[in-house]
């Protein structure tokens, strides 16, 4: 199950390890995108995550708060479009209530997902069933605030599990907002690419500290 939590050094590198595997999901994200938006989602996140590795590397984070901060802003500054928008302040917001969090742990994930979601809907103005990254973030948030006592791992096995449910369930959503929007029923059958990204991202964070490297 991984560990029960992560010192700072040990969840910056969980955040290279994820920021290596989302680059190297650049052709899935892509494909996922070319089926409803235009195409340049895949680029657009590698582009953001190769930056953020760029960031942790140069100056690894003294604090939890910190280490979200400066990933939501490489993200922000490096994406470009609405999804820079939504995946940083996704991270950026995350921080809020974790000034005082000297390790990761499933509360600090908890914490992390529900504020994100939070800001992200602010930001975004969209509702779980729109067919956007909310649809996975909002059943992970849930999850994770019911595992906020549980081992770091068993919550995020837990939290990733729902956002890959949430983001199958936008296969049958026809969108409300973005490019795909202007597709109406020619979308269902496919993923929100945002609900993908958000599902690997958490994907990554779990198989990080569940495989102890």
């Amino acid at each position: 199950m991984g560990k029960a939590e992560l010192t700072i050094a040990e969840a910056t590198a969980m955040f290279l390890h994820v920021a290596q595997r989302m680059q190297d999901s650049q052709d899935v994200l892509t494909k996922a995108d070319q089926a409803i938006g235009d195409g340049d989602h895949g680029i657009g996140m590698a582009r953001g995550f190769a930056a953020v590795q760029t960031k942790l590397e140069a100056s690894p984070p003294a604090t939890v708060a910190d280490l979200l901060k400066t990933t939501g802003m490489a993200l922000l500054t490096s994406i470009g479009g609405a999804s820079g928008v939504i995946f940083g302040t996704l991270f950026r917001s995350g921080a809020r209530n974790l000034t005082d969090a000297s390790v990761f742990n499933a509360e600090t994930l908890s914490l992390m997902l529900a504020d994100g979601l939070t800001a992200v809907q602010e930001r975004g103005k969209a509702s779980p069933g729109d067919k956007t990254m909310v649809d996975a973030l909002t059943p992970a948030a849930a999850k994770a605030a019911e595992m906020a006592g549980a081992s770091l791992g068993e919550a995020l096995e837990a939290a990733a599990e729902a956002a890959r449910l949430g983001m199958e369930e936008t296969k049958g959503m026809v969108a409300a907002t973005g490019k795909a929007r202007a597709l109406g029923p020619r979308a269902l059958g496919f993923a929100d690419p945002g609900a993908l990204s958000m599902y690997l991202l958490l994907y990554f964070m779990a198989q990080f500290v569940t495989s102890g490297e």
